[in-house]
């Protein structure tokens, strides 16, 4: 990981959570952005962000959140400042996967929580269920499962989706004012206020001659042709460990007559679910409304967890008696 801002090592280990630093991750075909929040040994806590969106998305939600946890959220492949993938390549729910543990590799981590907006909650935590210790879904059920008849047609169209795009693959994008652009993603976002689309936008263009285009790869706009069933989403959400939150807004994403949803809510979760007046990105437009349940999950489900862990492990380490914490020790793991 390249951390920005390197003469800074120090100050970065007692960050409050208002103040965040850039980082950048190496991949085989770039670099994954991001940024992250709070001190360096703190819980770590990966955040997620929702399809067409990137990481400013949790920008107003983390300074809400628990001082003690180390927040890094990264924009996902193909989403604001990261690297696109080559060309040919499709972007997918199983790559997305892969892509979260690259960063965990490169971040060290060997177990920490997930916190996920819709598309950001993605496969990880029932392929790696041992390196998540906890699970925030906000306004997804988590999977989307596909009737079997369905999915022939819907991956035939993923791929003409792809080969019509590699045809016209030399035209440039559309070049927008800074009003245009607000003006197309609050289109697509009507829910969105006007500080939440600023905030999205801030890496979500880029400035070309002329004007902006925006820096996300069109590419995510296709049929994710990687497709799993019902069954099959059940079935890998049983190996889901960690505790799980989910925060569905009432005029959010998910459809609460749709069966499959309802089937996948049941099984899934055993410790809880809230429901919260607000839109898809309830997060980022009334980051209030959602953060009070989201830190007594951490504090809870996740951090008092630790806290036992850490306490054992004192009782028996043969130098406790000569260990001396202080409460200005920023190195200090808490």
């Amino acid at each position: 990981v390249r951390l920005f801002s390197l003469g800074l090592r120090r100050l970065i280990t007692s960050l409050p959570v208002n103040y965040s630093l850039s980082l950048s991750i190496p991949v085989p075909w770039g670099e994954i952005r991001g940024k992250a929040w709070g001190p360096e040994h703190g819980h770590p806590v990966l955040c997620l962000h929702g399809w067409a969106d990137n990481c400013g998305s949790f920008n107003t939600l983390i300074p809400f959140l628990p001082q003690e946890c180390r927040y890094v959220a990264v924009d996902i492949p193909g989403h604001g400042l990261s690297s696109h993938r080559p060309p040919g390549v499709f972007y997918s729910f199983p790559a997305y996967a892969v892509d979260v543990r690259r960063v965990a590799e490169s971040l060290s981590w060997t177990k920490f929580s997930i916190m996920g907006h819709s598309m950001g909650e993605s496969q990880f935590s029932t392929l790696y269920p041992e390196m998540v210790d906890g699970i925030i879904v906000l306004d997804v059920f988590g999977f989307v499962p596909t009737d079997p008849k369905e999915i022939p047609r819907i991956m035939r169209q993923g791929m003409e989706e792809m080969l019509k795009f590699e045809k016209k693959a030399e035209e440039k994008k559309r070049v927008y004012t800074y009003e245009k652009a607000v003006e197309r993603l609050l289109a697509a976002n009507p829910t969105l206020s006007e500080r939440s689309i600023q905030t999205l936008l801030e890496r979500g263009l880029t400035q070309v001659e002329g004007g902006f285009v925006f820096s996300r790869d069109l590419r995510v706009n296709f049929k994710n042709i990687e497709r799993i069933t019902l069954e099959q989403s059940l079935e890998m959400q049983s190996l889901i460990q960690a505790p799980v939150l989910l925060i569905l807004a009432d005029k959010g994403i998910g459809p609460a007559s749709w069966e499959p949803s309802q089937k996948l809510t049941s099984k899934l979760l055993q410790d809880s679910v809230v429901r919260v007046p607000g839109s898809h990105h309830v997060h980022l437009d009334n980051p209030e409304v959602v953060a009070p349940f989201i830190c007594d999950f951490l504090q809870t489900k996740v951090l008092s967890q630790q806290v036992k862990w850490s306490n054992k492990t004192v009782r028996h380490h043969p130098l406790v008696a000569s260990v001396n914490c202080r409460d200005d020790d920023s190195n200090a793991l808490i």
